[in-house]
């Protein structure tokens, strides 16, 4: 296996996880210095990301196109010169419009680094190719927000937009030496109408998955995710009668697929998921300090990174099914662990083994999704399908936050009700004292904004011990999903042999 192409492509890979990552965590030192609005905070740490979502089919179909080292190699480009760019802001505008400058250049990578992956090695190379790219990503992702936290307690916020261009140099680097030329597709033109609508289907989709947290029935809500379906079903209809669409709906008659595009909406969804949990329950009833909630995953990424490497040898000799299933049930531990065990008391240790489950089920997963997905697709058009992957991802994504809220605050309510009852308290009294609570666990639009004082804002309740019992409640719920997906794909994914 050629490790200089898996390492060039692992970096350029790592930069569109990396890069949205330090910024999160280090946005309320972008905010102070830049005096960000706070209306508007959400949409600095989200600008990148729903970028990526409204635009990454139509970057996977463009590659496609003009071939996919060309887009790579630009994509590159662009991540290096922006965030560069970032690094002298003089205000928030600026800054806000290099980060969507940034979600386009990420776009570039998001799926046409495992799709340049596919053609770059052999079909047998290929499961543990992919293996070794979510390894890096794995170590990557677990070093690097520890050590930005520091660099940027010692020099100041613009060393985060350092990180990106010295990933994506690297990742230049070896790509243009080592990773072969593809052809580009000659005479196929780019389906406009279909990526438009599927960008529009997406971008809709997020922003009205992120409004759903602040309430289901208002406009802001109910509107985008309206316009969404629009979009699906107007696509549905278009592709019907093109002769070559932005993306062919035949994929989604293999089991195979249509399973694996679940499972990488599965373990994103439990992912994002886990963090809003950690982000919560650390700070507020652990008492935990921002920098030891990111210290949560660093203890065992090597070991993750070692496992995820042994699944894609793993999905090699045999298939991508029992991969798949193992990391879907490590997942599914995770959350069981959790809603077993959470309490105001509990030790660190459940919480880092937590942690450490969900990382290991996402990565492993990953793998075995990546090879199956990456495997349906037709000659020339792996970028658009290994771009569908990601489109789900994203959705998934968007999903955690809001579902984990949704059941959050209906278990909540419960609890507080039952509460103020117990004290004599009226409900407009009780709501009164938890509307802080709500509003502060609400995310903006685009990004991932809490409260870290979220319980310490209410007075009157007992809403410790309901946050927990709320929490067990909601972990015990979502742990079903990754069974019921788990089941899924242990009837059709094929082996090895039957694959394309």
């Amino acid at each position: 296996m050629p490790l200089a192409i898996v390492l060039g492509l692992s970096l350029a890979f790592t930069v569109t996880v990396v890069d949205p990552l330090v910024l999160s965590l280090n946005l309320a030192q972008v905010d102070r210095a830049l005096q960000v609005p706070p209306q508007a905070v959400g949409l600095l740490s989200g600008a990148a990301t729903l970028v990526m979502a409204a635009s990454v089919l139509a970057a996977g179909s463009l590659a496609d196109t003009v071939g996919l080292k060309r887009l790579l190699m630009r994509g590159l480009v662009v991540v290096t010169v922006v965030n560069v760019l970032s690094a002298f802001s003089p205000g928030y505008g600026f800054l806000l419009a290099m980060r969507f400058l940034d979600g386009l250049g990420m776009t570039m990578l998001l799926g046409v680094s495992l799709a340049l992956l596919k053609v770059s090695v052999t079909e047998e190379q290929r499961p543990a190719a992919i293996g070794v790219l979510m390894g890096v990503e794995m170590v990557l992702c677990g070093v690097i927000p520890a050590f930005t936290g520091w660099a940027v307690a010692a020099v100041g916020w613009r060393f985060l937009f350092l990180i990106a261009p010295a990933l994506a140099l690297v990742s230049l680097w070896l790509t243009a030496r080592y990773v072969p030329p593809t052809p580009a597709q000659q005479g196929r033109p780019v389906d406009v109408t279909g990526v438009s609508l599927i960008g529009a289907a997406l971008l809709t989709l997020v922003v009205g998955l992120a409004a759903a947290q602040n309430g289901v029935s208002r406009p802001q809500t109910w509107v985008p995710l309206v316009i969404s379906a629009v979009a699906v079903v107007l696509y549905v209809l278009h592709a019907r009668r093109t002769a070559q669409p932005a993306l062919d709906l035949a994929l989604f008659r293999s089991a195979p697929f249509s399973v694996a595009l679940a499972a990488a909406l599965t373990l994103n969804f439990l992912g994002v998921g886990l963090s809003l949990v950690l982000g919560q329950f650390g700070s507020v009833v652990l008492r935990l300090s921002p920098e030891k909630i990111g210290l949560l995953y660093l203890p065992g990424t090597l070991l993750v990174a070692g496992a995820v490497i042994m699944a894609g040898r793993l999905v090699g000799k045999h298939s991508p099914r029992p991969v798949m299933v193992t990391g879907l049930l490590a997942m599914a531990a995770s959350g069981l662990l959790l809603a077993g065990t959470v309490s105001p008391t509990m030790a660190l240790w459940l919480l880092v083994l937590a942690t450490w489950l969900t990382n290991l089920g996402a990565l492993v997963t990953s793998t075995a999704v990546s090879e199956t997905v990456l495997a349906q697709a037709p000659p020339g058009r792996s970028g658009t399908v290994a771009s569908v992957q990601m489109a789900f991802g994203m959705t998934g994504s968007a999903l955690g936050p809001t579902v984990y809220l949704l059941l959050f605050n209906s278990f909540f309510q419960r609890s507080w009700l039952a509460d103020a009852q117990s004290r004599d308290l009226s409900v407009n009294e009780a709501q009164q004292t938890v509307d802080a609570v709500s509003s502060a666990m609400a995310q903006n639009v685009g990004g991932s904004v809490y409260d870290p004082n979220l319980l310490r804002q209410a007075s009157g309740l007992h809403l410790g011990l309901d946050f927990t019992q709320a929490l067990q409640l909601t972990m015990l719920l979502v742990s079903f999903l990754p069974l019921i997906v788990a089941g899924l794909a242990l009837v059709p994914l094929p082996r090895r042999g039957a694959r394309r």
